[in-house]
């Protein structure tokens, strides 16, 4: 709305839509209901279509009559994405389809069932909340508690930490590879996806942390979404850790109803239903053919989890377990590493680009580095400046983290002596203003 003031009138008639959509769906018997929720999905992937993907599928159906010398050319649309719209809208219509499946009673109140759709804390980049867990939240009376205030603004804390310390530092590297990555070696193309994968970890879950953080000093509980993700040993266990939100979402909506309609297929069925839905994923990021790529990366690494299971189980029961665990872990993270090249390219040409010259560059590069003992040979800049301080960053985050974990400091923090508890309050804030970087560089997942 600040760019374009009309825009408002996007969240207002779907509010109203779903709003009404599920007071009908709720009285409704029979057909009439299935015809009402279509009627409000119809309303929002409608929305979602012109403003994101009209565009997109109009340019490559011009780009097929081009090449096939017809004359023809549709026109494009000259308009702004709105922020936050894939958001907003899966969790409009994660409200019908609870509704029509009698998980949720349908909100009477119009204030409160537009407040579930603009909850400000996650309006823009989530987490997609459902209505069971959200709408019953804003019919309950809120005071200001320490507790929650404590809580809320430990998570505030440490979500701008991850965001402006650490994914914002590591970002000027990634962006300055990744926007030109013909003159770098291979090595630096290497190190360029790597930061990129701990950036946009830090950015988005550091965002959720501050969305949990801003809603509980309010009193507010919204789901966790992220649960160290790479500390997976497969596809589908990262899936279970990263944007849980979106991944139950598209689970429930998605995945469940495709296994189930063709569930005679056996195995198949789940392999069909995996393939759809990482393809749905990856338009879901963005209309353009590299999320589309990643997206069915993704779909195939789940399909052959699925079709490998027993093997790979009776594989890893003959390997010692902590060997195991970690190959297990390190694999997933290089497959992740590779599908975020095609997140992060500016365009699909750039991405091959990237994987072509890691593959031919990067093990020579690195040979000869040892061989010539010269680190100059991988082609690093500013060792002292980029490279270790980039690196420093990842530890220390991975060390905080592992503290987290061991002494459950989410729930134990405020147990423990206060001296200390405000110290490292004061030193974080201390940390933030000295190290963060304060340039315009927006939430990565507000482009979604």
């Amino acid at each position: 709305m600040y760019f374009v003031p009309i825009y408002i009138l996007i969240l207002i008639f779907t509010i109203i839509v779903d709003y009404i959509a599920g007071i009908l769906i709720d009285n409704a018997e029979g057909n009439k209901r299935r015809l009402f929720l279509i009627m409000s999905i119809v309303a929002n992937v409608g929305v979602l279509a012109v403003f994101k993907y009209y565009n997109f599928f109009i340019g490559n159906l011009n780009l097929f009559l081009l090449k096939g010398h017809s004359g023809l050319s549709l026109p494009l649309l000259k308009i702004l994405l709105p922020i936050g719209l894939s958001f907003h809208t899966f969790q409009a219509m994660s409200y019908t389809i609870e509704v029509f499946r009698g998980n949720q009673k349908a909100e009477r109140h119009f204030g409160i069932y537009a407040l579930y759709v603009m909850f400000y804390p996650q309006l823009v980049a989530g987490p997609i909340e459902r209505p069971q867990n959200l709408l019953h939240q804003f019919h309950e009376p809120k005071k200001i508690q320490y507790e929650n205030v404590a809580v809320g603004m430990r998570k505030i804390l440490w979500g701008i930490f991850k965001k402006v310390v650490i994914a914002d530092r590591l970002g000027l590297t990634v962006d300055s590879i990744f926007g030109a990555p013909k003159p770098c070696t291979g090595t630096l193309l290497a190190m360029g996806i790597f930061f990129f994968a701990f950036q946009i970890y830090c950015d988005f879950s550091g965002y959720s942390d501050i969305a949990l953080g801003t809603a509980k000093v309010m009193g507010f509980d919204l789901m966790v979404n992220f649960d160290l993700p790479f500390s997976s040993k497969n596809i589908s266990e990262f899936w279970r850790r990263w944007h849980r939100s979106l991944s139950t979402w598209l689970g429930d909506y998605v995945f469940k109803p495709i296994a189930i309609y063709y569930r005679s297929a056996g195995i198949w069925a789940v392999v069909l239903a995996s393939m759809i839905t990482f393809l749905i994923s990856g338009l879901w990021h963005g209309a353009a053919w590299r999320f589309v790529v990643w997206g069915g990366l993704h779909g195939i690494a789940l399909s052959y989890e699925t079709l490998t299971q027993g093997f790979r189980e009776k594989i890893f029961q003959k390997i010692p377990g902590f060997i195991g665990n970690a190959i297990a872990k390190l694999s997933t993270f290089l497959f992740l590493c590779f599908t975020w090249i095609f997140f992060r390219a500016n365009n699909i040409q750039d991405a091959f680009f990237i994987i072509q010259k890691i593959i031919l560059n990067f093990p020579a590069e690195i040979l000869n580095a040892l061989h010539n003992r010269k680190i100059a040979a991988l082609g690093l800049p500013s060792l002292f400046n980029i490279v270790l301080p980039g690196f420093g960053l990842i530890i220390l985050l991975r060390v905080i983290q592992l503290i987290q974990k061991r002494f459950d400091l989410q729930n134990n923090f405020s147990r423990l002596n206060p001296v200390f508890r405000w110290s490292v309050y004061y030193c974080g804030i201390t940390v933030i203003f000295l190290c963060g970087v304060f340039e315009q560089h927006r939430f990565i997942y507000f482009q979604f």
